[in-house]
């Protein structure tokens, strides 16, 4: 599991690799545009109901990643991803379905690929 430690909170909020790595590639684009947003998850099994954090650029972060190399994203779910965090509810990432989710819009797209190797991907850096 990957961690994302936020602001001075010293406790991590975790999530699988492949999910950090897609909220760190919107994360770093937004940011770098000097555009703050909402993150909220849902579905974490140490807490009920769900959680958000503002990211803005003045608030530190810092993303630790369980796997040396980085991962694989599928390019259509990283679209609907930052889609989504232009919006005005921010993105939001329910930790029971994103997998699934990911793989509905990598299929919807055309690609018919494994959830770990897509053919379409975009490398998290």
């Amino acid at each position: 599991m990957a961690r994302l430690y936020y602001g001075t909170d010293a406790s991590p909020v975790t999530f699988p690799d492949r999910l950090l790595a897609y909220v760190k590639v919107i994360t770093a684009t937004k940011l770098r545009r000097n555009e703050s947003f909402t993150l909220t998850w849902t579905g974490d099994p140490d807490t009920a109901g769900r959680s958000a954090i503002w990211l803005h650029p003045s608030i530190p972060m810092r993303f630790v990643f369980t796997s040396p190399e980085p991962e694989q994203l599928v390019g259509e779910y990283l679209r609907a991803l930052a889609d989504q965090a232009n919006a005005s509810a921010g993105l939001v990432i329910d930790l029971r379905t994103w997998e699934n989710d990911e793989q509905s819009v990598s299929r919807a797209s055309g690609s018919q690929a494994p959830a770990r190797r897509p053919v379409r991907a975009v490398r998290a850096a």
